[in-house]
């Protein structure tokens, strides 16, 4: 596995050099930050990687003013309180998406937020999270929430500001040329071997999350 900062070298080769490349590298809000974040704008976003999941991105963003009208913009008490009347309004809302399952999981991840009100909030759970566990995180979200597995907790937070990374495929593709998986990991052991290796590169370069996993998807 090669030190972060030949990878960095061979990113900034490939975007024009160090400054080109550094306009491009996101940089992450700080925990307060996150913390301050309205929980609906966390419901929101989340909800919005959701829908795009098996469809075109272009398609959910053309109507999410129309989604956000139809969820009360997403107020959290509105939407884990969703009865059958307001469900079946929304299956038929052509201003949505009409997908069952995902418009019940606005309701249930509505309510899930709602719980870590007790832990301090959800802005203040997943923005103090260990940076070092965040396939612990990425675990939690997949087990307490709904439809969240996969990288659709990981975009939705990535968005928010939360440092993340992103197993896109040409950070899976750097990964694999360094010798940290064979395959676009599934497994809760190829997980915790890109956790072990970001962990790495992250003591290497003072960089967050979301830093290093822009220069690894730029560096292929």
């Amino acid at each position: 596995m090669r030190h972060f900062d030949e990878i960095y070298e061979i990113a900034a080769k490939r975007k024009g050099g160090g400054a080109a490349l550094e306009a491009l590298i996101d940089k992450p809000r700080s925990a307060a930050e996150l913390a301050a974040i309205p929980e609906d704008r966390w419901l929101a976003e989340i909800s919005k990687y959701v829908f795009r999941t098996g469809l075109a991105w272009q398609v959910i963003d053309s109507k999410w003013d129309g989604f956000e009208a139809a969820f009360y913009g997403f107020d959290i008490g509105r939407c884990a309180m969703m009865d059958d009347e307001m469900f079946d309004r929304l299956i038929t809302d052509t201003r949505i998406v009409r997908s069952g399952p995902k418009i019940a999981s606005v309701r249930d991840n509505a309510a899930f937020f709602l719980e870590l009100r007790t832990e301090g909030g959800v802005g203040k759970v997943l923005g103090e999270w260990p940076d070092e566990d965040f396939v612990g995180l990425l675990e939690m979200l997949k087990k307490r929430g709904a439809r969240l597995g996969g990288q659709t907790g990981a975009y939705g937070m990535r968005m928010l500001g939360r440092s993340s990374f992103i197993l896109s495929p040409d950070v899976v593709a750097r990964l694999v040329a360094e010798g940290v998986v064979d395959k676009a990991p599934s497994s809760k052991a190829g997980l915790r071997a890109v956790q072990d290796a970001f962990n790495i590169w992250r003591a290497q370069s003072g960089r967050s999350l979301t830093e290093i996993s822009r220069v690894l998807a730029m560096s292929v």
